[in-house]
């Protein structure tokens, strides 16, 4: 008997659009390791980011995924502030 299990709850992932495909937009943190960033909402994205930031929704079970062979340190869900070098935890990668 197979037990049921709940997915994953969807995130915010912000991406960078290309001509026929989108690319994970990446970080790093203040020791310089690269990591991903997800939201919980768009407007922990919009205060993080600012409005205009393309995204797409990921479960973190995929976007582990997508990173697996990336040398990405991990992921930082919902980061605290904005990501313009204010965020004493992140930056732009």
């Amino acid at each position: 008997m197979e037990t049921s299990r709940r997915s994953d709850p969807p995130l915010l992932v912000p991406v960078r659009p290309g001509r026929a495909s989108v690319a994970l937009r990446l970080f790093r943190t203040s020791a310089g390791e690269r990591t991903a960033v997800a939201f919980t909402s768009r407007d922990r994205l919009v205060r993080a980011l600012g409005d205009g930031h393309a995204w797409m929704w990921l479960t973190e079970r995929a976007l582990r995924g997508m990173l697996e062979n990336l040398d990405v340190t991990g992921i930082v869900i919902d980061p605290a502030g904005t990501l313009d070098g204010q965020d004493p935890r992140l930056r732009a990668a």
